[in-house]
């Protein structure tokens, strides 16, 4: 399936590259949601899910746009190396969160559900249980100072899943993230307060271990 898929998208890549080559560049643009608003009720509520993507996703993405367009137009280096601040945070803005959406299913559909597999098998091998793997990734996501991303990585130096977590918008890229926790207030706020533990741990019930395992697949192939 995901030969299929990166088979599928190939010409629109290629395409990609014909109007980068002509002096021209593709917006970025929000992605639409896989489910409604309220699909992750109650554990995320819907006035939640409309001001995080509609509202939050969308003031990253109209800022990398501002700030590529802005690098294109630059005509020095010190001018370059003054966006990258912009660029680094807009843009793992927009990875971040498209990679959180897809994180994410509704309870009454894939959410929450990790069935046997090689997912479930890494996880028990490298943290002794599923709940264990929870617990840790809880934890130090719990602990950010501030706003930051707590992930589920595979570390393909080591063939192992691990724990990490990043500040703000970083992204994750000295692991294959698996499954992102956004800890930004935003996130939780309006429905948790400031009570951290309780939203890490509503969070597990729309958790889409089936895209993860996805991922999993295909870091190792």
């Amino acid at each position: 399936m995901l030969s299929a898929i990166r088979t599928a998208v190939r010409p629109t890549t290629l395409l990609a590259r014909n109007v980068a080559s002509m002096g021209m560049r593709s917006k970025h643009t929000l992605p639409d949601l896989p489910y409604a608003y309220n699909a992750l009720e109650p554990y995320i509520c819907e006035e939640i899910m409309k001001l995080h993507h509609s509202k939050h996703h969308q003031t990253y993405v109209n800022g990398l746009n501002a700030a590529e367009e802005a690098y294109a137009s630059a005509s020095t280096p010190k001018e370059r190396i003054a966006l990258q601040p912009a660029l680094k945070f807009n843009g793992g803005g927009h990875i971040n969160h498209t990679l959180f959406w897809k994180n994410l299913a509704p309870a009454s559909a894939e959410g929450g559900k990790l069935a046997d597999g090689p997912l479930k098998q890494a996880i028990e091998r490298d943290f002794g249980s599923v709940e264990a793997m929870k617990k840790e990734l809880n934890t130090k996501t719990a602990a950010i100072q501030g706003s930051g991303w707590g992930w589920l990585g595979y570390n393909k130096s080591t063939g192992k899943l691990e724990v990490v977590t990043t500040a703000n918008q970083d992204p994750l890229i000295s692991h294959v993230p698996l499954i992102g926790i956004d800890i930004w207030e935003h996130a939780f706020y309006l429905q948790y307060k400031n009570v951290k533990p309780d939203y890490l741990n509503a969070i597990w019930n729309v958790i889409n271990f089936k895209e993860a395992e996805a991922r999993f697949l295909e870091a190792q192939s």
